[in-house]
């Protein structure tokens, strides 16, 4: 480009300005598609006379960034400043500060934010024609950087992180999605200390409510959820609801079922699940008959393997290390304090295939 500005006539530029464009007008424009800003704004009313934009604009903003190159919002200002956006709408720099992000946040209460929510999922599934059966609803939650003396964010809290974060803290989401291209529809947040399996019923109650209040009556909804949800409340509660559901059994609960010969399993869709393999059955489970399905995935299989074995490895080589301690003679320990030692390099699990005993009159320095 210089060099053809150079050819043309102007000469080179004595200095260039290179801003982000495409991403940010890709999600600017979905957001105009999906009239985010005018939902958000007829929800929460007119904007306050000292605001300097709307609080459906700083929330459109903060979209933009957390899809693009998510950071803080004391950090917003320094990426905007190196995007093309304000080609896209015209702000003050003042009007970037972090504070004033979190002032619009402040101004949505629980309420406003399903209404918002409610709205945004009519509109998509309008807009791209989405088909409402046979929805999926799962839970999970997701770790923060929410630093831990910040107590204006109640809803973060320290819990069992599934993504083994223990240290950040966490927010629990229970979330419906089209079948129909996994689209988001509606979500329910809630306190990361809380267990799914004590919020199952209060999560699953609101979601269906605000989901039926999108599709036909028709409209069918399949509640999707892991063995962390597993009661004996939880799935009465769903019988009385008349939802259909797919859930997970600990296998350990059912080692008839385990000890089945491949044979025993078929093919389940080889071009669209590969080797998957499957087998149907009507065991007794949480109290009654039901239908279960035994899959057994070779992809799955040779990760969990991988894992497994550099897990080994990695557990073989710390007891190594602490038997050449020991028998060094340098770090006496007590019975107790060596199997202290031993209880924090071996994963529990690992102990079924891993055993640690102590030679006759070794005392205590050796450990195999």
């Amino acid at each position: 480009m210089v060099a053809r500005l150079s050819e043309a006539g102007p000469g080179e530029p004595a200095r260039t300005r290179h801003l982000a464009f495409g991403d940010l007008a890709a999600v600017w424009g979905m957001l105009g598609r999906l009239g985010l800003i005018e939902i958000i704004d007829a929800v929460v009313g007119p904007r306050r006379s000292v605001a300097a934009a709307s609080v459906g604009t700083y929330l459109a903003l903060a979209t933009c960034n957390r899809v693009i190159a998510p950071r803080s919002k004391l950090a917003f200002a320094d990426w905007w400043a190196t995007t093309a956006g304000d080609r896209m709408v015209k702000l003050l720099a003042a009007a970037l500060d972090h504070r004033r992000f979190w002032d619009a946040m402040d101004a949505l209460d629980d309420q406003a934010l399903a209404e918002i929510q409610t709205r945004i999922a009519a509109r998509m599934v309008t807009e791209f024609d989405l088909r409402l059966s046979g929805l999926a609803l799962d839970m999970t939650n997701f770790a923060t950087f929410i630093d831990s003396a910040n107590d204006k964010a109640p809803i973060a809290q320290r819990g069992h992180a599934k993504h083994k974060r223990t240290d950040l803290r966490l927010v629990g989401l229970g979330m419906v999605v089209s079948r129909d291209g996994a689209v988001p529809l509606v979500g329910h947040a809630y306190p990361g200390n809380r267990p799914d399996v004590a919020v199952f019923t209060t999560v699953v109650d609101e979601l269906v409510a605000r989901y039926r209040a999108l599709a036909t009556a028709d409209a069918e909804l399949t509640v999707v959820f892991d063995a962390g949800q597993n009661s004996a409340a939880n799935f009465a509660h769903l019988a009385g609801t008349g939802l259909h559901f797919v859930g997970s059994l600990p296998p350990s609960d059912h080692p008839e079922l385990l000890a089945l010969p491949a044979a025993a399993r078929h093919l389940v869709d080889p071009e669209r699940y590969g080797g998957l393999g499957a087998y149907d059955t009507r065991p007794t489970a949480l109290g009654t008959d039901r239908r279960v399905i035994l899959t057994h995935s070779p992809t799955l299989a040779a990760k969990q393997s991988a894992g497994f074995d550099q897990t080994l490895a990695k557990t073989t080589r710390a007891f190594g290390e602490l038997a050449a301690t020991l028998a060094r003679g340098n770090t006496r320990r007590d019975r107790a304090g060596v199997q202290t030692a031993i209880d924090k390099i071996r994963p529990r699990w690992i102990s079924r295939v891993l055993t640690t005993t102590r030679p006759r009159g070794a005392g205590d320095r050796a450990v195999r």
